[in-house]
Parts: C-alpha cells; sequence; structure tokens
C-alpha cells in the first residue's frame, strides 16, 4: 500500500475531501494537541472580598435559597469567558445562605467542597451526619452523597454565612459523566450525632471492621482550629519550606490520599516576613485566604491579598508568595 502524493498547492482541496468524511489531518494540531509545556487558557485573576461582599449579600435579597437551590456567585476565570470555571478542570463559586435558610438537599457525582469564610452556626448535613461550620474549616460533599445547608433562625443566633465552593465540574462535563438527583424531603434524616465521623476516624484510629469502600475520605469536616495547632506546631519547630513556608495537605485517613481524588486540597501558612522562592506547577491552583495579608506574584503580575480574598494560580505561571 502506498500514500498518496499531495502537492502543496493541492492540501486545501484534500482538506476539503476529507472534511467531508468528518476527517482531519493530525500535522495540522499536532503541536497544539501535544504541546512542548502547557498553554492554559485561564489567567492568573484576584477576588478581593471588600469588593465582592457587597455583591453576595445583595444575593440574599435578589433571589431565596429556596428558589436558586444554590445561591452562589461564579467565579469566572476572565481567560475562561461563558465557561463558568475558575480553571480549566474547577469550578468556584460564593455561596450565602442567611439565617433561617436551608438549601435542599440533593447529590450528583460532581466532588464538592466547601471553605468557610465569614460567618459561622450554619450547618452542613453528608450521608446521616451534620457538621457546624466555622471560618476555615475545610468540608466536603463527595460524589453521589446526599448533602443539605441550613442556617439558625436570628433568634436562635443565625447570621448570614458564606463559604467558597469548589467542585470538579469542568472535568466531569469533560467526560460526559455528570449526573443529578433532588431528595424527596429538604433535609435528609440525620442518623448519626455530630462529631461521629471525627471520633471513628480523626485520631489515627478506625472501627476494627472498616474496610474501604469508597475512595473519598469518611471524615466529611476538617475543623481549623485543629488545622492552624497543626501548622503552628511546625512552625514553632522551623519546619519552613524555602517555597511553600508551613504547608500540609488534607488526608482521607482511610488510604492516606486526598480526601477526594479530583481535587488537592492544602493549607498554607506563610511565617511573617516570608520571601518564598519562585516555583511553578502543572497544578491550576485556587487559594483562599483565612487570616493574613501578603504578595502573589504570578507570572509578571502581583497581587496583593488579604483576608477572604481568592486568587488563582493557572498551570505551569511561575509563582512566588
Amino acid at each position: 500500500m502506498s500514500a498518496l502524493p499531495v502537492a502543496d498547492n493541492g492540501r486545501a482541496a484534500y482538506y476539503e475531501r476529507i472534511g467531508r468524511q468528518n476527517m482531519a489531518p493530525l500535522w495540522e494540531s499536532l503541536h497544539a494537541l501535544v504541546p512542548p509545556h502547557p498553554r492554559p487558557k485561564a489567567v492568573a485573576a484576584l477576588w478581593k472580598w471588600n469588593d465582592v461582599r457587597p455583591l453576595v449579600m445583595q444575593a440574599g435579597q435578589v433571589i431565596s435559597a429556596e428558589e436558586a437551590v444554590r445561591r452562589v456567585l461564579i467565579l469566572e476565570n476572565p481567560g475562561l469567558p461563558g465557561s463558568s470555571s475558575i480553571t480549566s478542570t474547577l469550578y468556584a463559586g460564593l455561596q450565602l445562605i442567611l439565617p433561617g435558610e436551608i438549601a435542599p438537599s440533593h447529590r450528583h457525582t460532581q466532588s464538592a467542597l466547601r471553605f468557610i469564610v465569614e460567618g459561622q452556626g450554619a450547618w452542613t448535613a453528608v450521608n446521616g451526619e451534620r457538621t457546624t461550620m466555622h471560618p476555615g474549616d475545610f468540608i466536603i460533599t463527595p460524589s453521589w452523597n446526599w448533602h443539605d445547608h441550613g442556617n439558625a433562625t436570628v433568634e436562635e443566633g443565625g447570621e448570614p454565612v458564606v463559604w467558597l465552593d469548589g467542585l470538579d465540574i469542568p472535568l466531569i462535563q469533560h467526560l460526559d459523566a455528570g449526573f443529578a438527583e433532588n431528595h424527596s424531603a429538604s433535609t435528609q434524616a440525620v442518623v448519626r450525632p455530630e462529631g461521629s465521623s471525627w471520633a471513628r476516624f480523626g485520631h489515627n484510629m478506625a472501627p476494627v471492621r472498616h474496610r474501604v469502600t469508597d475512595p473519598s475520605s469518611p471524615i466529611f469536616s476538617y475543623p481549623y482550629a485543629r488545622t492552624r495547632e497543626a501548622l503552628d506546631a511546625l512552625y514553632q519547630r522551623g519546619e519552613i519550606d524555602a517555597w511553600d513556608g508551613v504547608k500540609l495537605r488534607y488526608v482521607n485517613p482511610a488510604t492516606g490520599g486526598w480526601p477526594m481524588p479530583t481535587m488537592a486540597t492544602f493549607m498554607q501558612f506563610l511565617p511573617k516576613g516570608f520571601q518564598g522562592k519562585t516555583y511553578r506547577t502543572s497544578d491550576a491552583t485556587v487559594f483562599s485566604v483565612v487570616e493574613g495579608h501578603g504578595t502573589a506574584r504570578i507570572g509578571e503580575q502581583q497581587f496583593r491579598f488579604e483576608p477572604r480574598d481568592v486568587f488563582v494560580v493557572p498551570s505551569w505561571q511561575p509563582v512566588q508568595l
């Protein structure tokens, strides 16, 4: 079998013929499909809390949690307009729940995390157990787990609560693997007391007959108070990395892996006066600031961040914190 020679001046006509057969020449797109390094469309961006907070709160006047199902303002990357994405594989948004409201129970194949930004006293329920939210807490709602959110009334001491939602929506969308289901009730039945999962798995121990059947963590709430204590202890001992300061990853205690398999999650402490070395990674990363002030140099841009700000570092962009 011999290849059909095609003169340069005949390529356009040839491309038209193969196009009619739903074919295309790889040699015209090979370098774009297999680049020498990542070429993200996402760009570095910063959302200042002082700028976005009034808009988040105004959403509470525009639509109810019941009507919205999830009252969220999406943080859309300026380089990915219309995508509802903060990176090519991650979705992020700021969700508001007011006193006395319920965000009804549902489940979906997309894995989700909640990082509490402001307010306390609201709760999240996951598979029959509730946890109370506090600023800095990291909470997961794994793939296909029933979950709902609620908040105490004003009379009960409830206050507006905002958290950062992070989901693998773009990844699941790319795989055409999205499913969702609404619960028959607005809130699922609570069958275990608060703290039950932590008691079983949060002390370097596990129930003796536990068998791992789910890649996601059996702990769904990681309290900030415990995380901060661990970071402080390492800082006091001088365990400071030249690039990251003090950085710990959240883990699934049953496997040692990530709390959810599609998103890596960390907590990082930058000591006062810290000047990190420049690094880059193929992981596009979303940062949510808990405490303190600092500067992030991303590529040729410099961003000044403060508490509750959110910023994103695209894949393979040099970054210095």
